[in-house]
Order: structure tokens, then C-alpha cells, then sequence
């Protein structure tokens, strides 16, 4: 038998005969044929199934869409049928209807469930990080406990990737900073005619504030954001697992030593970005404001009191903590994909930096209020 449904019109009355073995192998050339036909032009749709010798469930579905997109027309119909086995399946498939509804709305959210889903996910992502802080801490005491575990290698291999490379980036930035302070404030400074006081300003800035927040911004940037990377990518490649499986923890591998690396390095770069960036302000001082180095260091000598030295260099240590935590909690909860490695390094940086302007703030706020 060539075809599998035959159509037939009568004026405004559509004949639909279906013939032989109807199943879902043929259901496409079905539902290609009655996709054709505009059934709403019709008042009477019959359905021939006497010469139908067998259909599937597949096929009986259909048939009952389209008796119900009759009903819902309006539109009567009748059924020639004489095989038990075929009515029996279409009085099943129709027993069985599923109420459709013709347009599915989303049910919309309130502000307050909007605010409520955020701050669950914000307070347990918290949570997740606190217990992250956790483990590390009790990592650290096992390597005091027993130092001759501590991974000396892999320490100095990050003190160099993250600290020794970094230094040239953390000069040039840093001598930048110091010349474009240096000339904005010289031009303040002529016309009051208080030239000497750039070194008093410089030294007080630099040293305290800039050159801290500076070499973090640009460690989050450089350093944060390949922790997370290459622990996102240990982790997609189920490196992590391996070295569980192989009885290694992760903790005293590859988080300890980048933490602990970054720390050692942080206040010895935070020293050469103190030294590049007053060079860029003697540069400035001695080429517009005519004061000679001299002149320069001898002032400097007078007013800036080592106490300002020492405070930048000491958040060194609590700035490459948060920096390197950061970073390695954001590689740790990457997924299984590589979008999710882009995400977690940009919310890394964004998130390290964030973290590093607060506790430079509450620093600010404590030494100010301690007379430091």
C-alpha cells in the first residue's frame, strides 16, 4: 500500500481515510499531510479506520490531538471504525488526556522572594568560604605541628611566580602612580607657594596608603586570578580527585603554599613599590617644583616618620591572605565546565579587591583612632 492516509474532500466535508499499519516510523508523513489542511475551514471531518489494520500508541495520540483540536473548534466529526484492538487504544490514549493549558505564564516574583533568594545564596556562600577559612587554619597548625611536612619546594616555586615576576609590574605601576600624584599636587602646591610640602604629602601617601593598595590591586589582578584558573582547571581535569585518590591533601599541596608564598612576598613588594613610587615623586619635585634630591631627603628625614613605612609594609601580610584565599575558594568551586573557570576568576579579582579596600579602610580607621 503506497500511502498511509488518504485525503478526500467533499464541498465543505473532509474525508480522512487511513489504511494498513500506522506507526511512529510513518508518523511524520501523517502529521506532514494534515499540517496541510486548514481543518477549520470544514464543517464535518469524518475518519475512515476501517481498512486500518494496526496503530501504536504514537499514532493514536495523534489521531486524539486532532479530535480534540476539533472539539475546541466546534467542528463535528465521526469515526468509521470496526477493529477492537484500534478502539481500545484510542479510548485508552483518550482516558489518559493531559489538560493543556494554551499558554504557560511563569508565575512572577516578588521583590521580597527576589531579596530572599539573594541573601540565602550570599549567606551560604559565606558559610561555604568561613568553612574554606576553617580548613585552612587547621591545615596551618598541622604544618606547625609537624614542619618537616611543610612543602619548602613549592613555597619558593610561588614566591617566584607570584612575587620575583611580579616585581616589574609593581615598579613601573607604582613609579606611574608616584609621578601622576606628584605633578597633580605640585600644581596645587605653586600656588600657594608651599613647594617643600609635596614631600611631606608624597611621603605620608605613598608609603601608608598607595603603595599597599596598589601592589594588591595589581597581585588580585595578576596572581588571584591564575590561582583560580589553574585550580579551576585542576579541578575540571579531576586532578583534585586524583591526588585525594593518591592520598595527597589538596590543602597542604596547592593551598598552603600559594597562601603562605603570597605573604612572604607581599611586604617585599609593597617595599619596591614604596622605593619606584617616591622616585616618581622626586622626579616630579626636582623637575617642576625645582627642589633638589637633597633637599628631598632631608625634609623627608624631618617629617616622615618610619611609622608610616611600617604600616604599609604590615598590611602586606593580611592583604595577600585575602587575596590568595579568595582566589583558591574561587577555583575550588568550579564546575564542571569552562565558563565557570571565566565566572569564578572575574569574581575572584572583583571580589579580592573589594575585600582588600575594607580592611584597608577598618586599618585606616583602627591606626587613626590608636595614634598610629
Amino acid at each position: 500500500m503506497e500511502t498511509s492516509l488518504q485525503v478526500e474532500l467533499h464541498g465543505s466535508k473532509l474525508l480522512l481515510k487511513f489504511l494498513g499499519e500506522l506507526t511512529v516510523y510513518n508518523l511524520s508523513n501523517l502529521e506532514k499531510k494534515i499540517d496541510r489542511l486548514d481543518l477549520s475551514k470544514f464543517t464535518q471531518v469524518d475518519f475512515d479506520l476501517l481498512h486500518l489494520d494496526y496503530i501504536d500508541s504514537a499514532v493514536a495520540l495523534f489521531i486524539d490531538q486532532i479530535l480534540q483540536k476539533l472539539e475546541n473548534q466546534n467542528t463535528s466529526y465521526q469515526l468509521q471504525l470496526q477493529n477492537e484492538t484500534i478502539q481500545a487504544t484510542l479510548n485508552l490514549v483518550k482516558s489518559k488526556r493531559l489538560e493543556i493549558k494554551k499558554e504557560f505564564t511563569p508565575r512572577k516574583t516578588t521583590v521580597y522572594e527576589r531579596l530572599g533568594k539573594r541573601g540565602y545564596h550570599y549567606y551560604t556562600s559565606l558559610l561555604n568560604f568561613v568553612s574554606f577559612l576553617g580548613k585552612v587554619f587547621v591545615s596551618f597548625m598541622l604544618y606547625l605541628k609537624k614542619p618537616h611536612k611543610i612543602r619548602y619546594k613549592e613555597i619558593f616555586f610561588e614566591i617566584n611566580e607570584s612575587g620575583v615576576k611580579a616585581v616589574m609590574i609593581i615598579a613601573l605601576t607604582s613609579f606611574l602612580v608616584g609621578l601622576v600624584v606628584a605633578y597633580q599636587a605640585a600644581y596645587q602646591l605653586k600656588i600657594y607657594g608651599g613647594n617643600i610640602f609635596i614631600v611631606d604629602m608624597l611621603g605620608i601617601s605613598i608609603l601608608r596608603e598607595l603603595a599597599p593598595l596598589i601592589t594588591a590591586i595589581v597581585i588580585a589582578g595578576r596572581s588571584g586570578s591564575a590561582y583560580t584558573a589553574q585550580i579551576g582547571a585542576m579541578k575540571i581535569t579531576q586532578e583534585i580527585d586524583a591526588m585525594r585518590t593518591m592520598g595527597f591533601e589538596p590543602f597542604a599541596f596547592l593551598v598552603l603554599p600559594r597562601i603562605i608564598a603570597l605573604s612572604i612576598a607581599m611586604p617585599l613588594l609593597i617595599f619596591v613599590a614604596d622605593m619606584m613610587g617616591m622616585l616618581g615623586g622626586v622626579l616630579v619635585a626636582s623637575l617642576d617644583l625645582k627642589i633638589t634630591m637633597e633637599l628631598f631627603l632631608e625634609r623627608f628625614h624631618e617629617v616622615i616618620a618610619a611609622k608610616h613605612f611600617f604600616v604599609g609594609i604590615f598590611k602586606g601580610p593580611f592583604f595577600a591572605f585575602l587575596i590568595a584565599s579568595i582566589a583558591i575558594y574561587r577555583g575550588l568551586i568550579v564546575k564542571d565546565d569552562t565558563q565557570s573557570i571565566g565566572f569564578n576568576t572575574t569574581k575572584s579579582v572583583v571580589e579580592a579587591i573589594f575585600a582588600v579596600i575594607v580592611c584597608d579602610a577598618i586599618f585606616s580607621i583602627a591606626f587613626t583612632n590608636l595614634g598610629i
